[in-house]
């Protein structure tokens, strides 16, 4: 049965972690079994975009993203209204679509049927976690991708999100379909949400990569994996992802006239970042916590910006997410790929940006340098490894400065 209906402008966070799942977050989705797994066929359709629910008997679920309703940003709200929740920054202005390209960005339904299939265009790879259980990795066709089938009578609860960052392009979602009697249900309520601003490393950048040889590669890029998403499936958080590869505060990688041209704040307003007019509406999502982890690539290449041009960038994008974000308490970071003067340096620069504004809700903590024990991504990337030790790391960070 079609269940229509848009939710206007977007949908809340970004992939990574819900406060559920377990498993890794990160830019990919890890693979795994359980649950039914994809390939297998379903049916009934749901289309639009509306805030699905996770969880399913009340339950939230595994996976990323806490589920915060579509259009209603306040943490706690609740809805009746059966509806497809999207995780992280889609538009839903173009009736029956729904788009984004984010990292970690998806959905969540709840629904009762015994089956499930989505209707993809874009290409991309995905994570797909059935009843709590992950799934093989999707690896997107145009048309319908089947999610799960053969399942129990009563409710279910399936998450997608985008492994692959938004360099890789537009996704879009044309609808769910449950099959023969198949009913969306309503979501649950969130009550935790975070979000994460970041480079490569927030995306999952070769975090599946096999070693520091290897070359980047969609199919290596885990966002589900990512120490983003883990840690906010360990807070049971909502998770929301503005990340992309290779930008910085200032500068981008690179040594090239144009490196320093769209840095990652050139970015930061859009639900889809290849487009100026696509603009968030950040009342949509208002995030308990906001962890920035930038500057790598400001300090990694041979020409690095001037102290004062690099503090007063940062400066100026903790006033932009304190703007957005009034309450939210800001944490601020770099790591794990810098070392020597280059970390030094980032550290020094990060912490005097703060200590200028003297915002008491905006604080500093320390990723350690990566030093191959835990072997290495892609592109000397951390690995799944590191991504693990991170969250732990972040995840403490963030219990402390909100004493969850």
């Amino acid at each position: 049965m079609p269940v229509g209906g848009n939710a206007g402008a977007g949908a809340a966070s970004g992939a990574g972690a819900s406060g559920m799942s377990t498993g890794g977050s990160g830019g990919v989705n890890a693979g795994g079994s359980g649950g039914c797994s994809p390939g297998e066929g379903c049916g009934g359709s749901v289309a639009g975009s509306g805030g699905a629910g996770p969880g399913s008997g009340g339950t939230m679920p595994s996976g990323q993203g806490g589920r915060n309703e579509a259009g209603a940003g306040i943490a706690g709200g609740t809805s009746n209204e059966p509806r497809v929740h999207y995780v992280g920054r889609v538009d839903t202005s173009v009736g029956g679509e729904a788009r984004f390209a984010w990292s970690g960005t998806g959905a969540v339904v709840r629904f009762e049927g015994t089956a499930a299939s989505v209707e993809l265009e874009g290409g991309q790879e995905y994570t797909v976690v059935v009843d709590g259980a992950v799934q093989s990795k999707l690896q997107a066709v145009d048309g319908v991708n089947p999610l799960a089938s053969g399942l129990g009578v009563g409710s279910h609860t399936i998450e997608l999100y985008r492994r692959t960052e938004a360099a890789e392009g537009e996704s879009t979602i044309l609808g769910f379909d449950f099959g023969a009697g198949g009913k969306l249900l309503a979501p649950p309520p969130v009550t935790r949400r975070l979000e994460f601003i970041g480079d490569s490393i927030t995306c999952g950048y070769g975090n599946e990569g096999a070693s520091a040889a290897c070359d980047f590669t969609p199919q290596t890029e885990n966002h589900y994996l990512s120490y983003a998403a883990i840690t906010a499936r360990d807070l049971q958080a909502e998770l929301s992802t503005v990340a992309w590869s290779g930008k910085g505060v200032v500068c981008n990688y690179g040594d090239d006239a144009s490196s320093c041209t769209d840095p990652l704040p050139s970015y930061y307003d859009r639900i889809l970042p290849s487009r100026a007019d696509s603009v968030w509406d950040f009342a949509r999502f208002q995030p308990d916590a906001v962890v920035i982890n930038l500057g790598t690539n400001d300090l990694s290449t041979s020409t690095d910006p001037a102290e004062s041009t690099f503090e007063d960038a940062y400066k100026a994008l903790l006033k932009r997410v304190r703007n957005a974000y009034p309450s939210a308490h800001i944490l601020c970071t770099n790591g794990p790929m810098l070392g020597g003067a280059d970390l030094a340096n980032a550290r020094r620069y990060i912490q005097d940006a703060v200590t200028d504004l003297g915002d008491p809700n905006i604080s500093v903590f320390e990723l350690a340098t990566q030093d191959g024990s835990d072997g290495f991504g892609c592109n000397s990337h951390p690995s799944l490894e590191r991504h693990r030790k991170m969250a732990t790391v972040v995840t403490a960070a963030i219990r402390s400065a909100l004493d969850w």
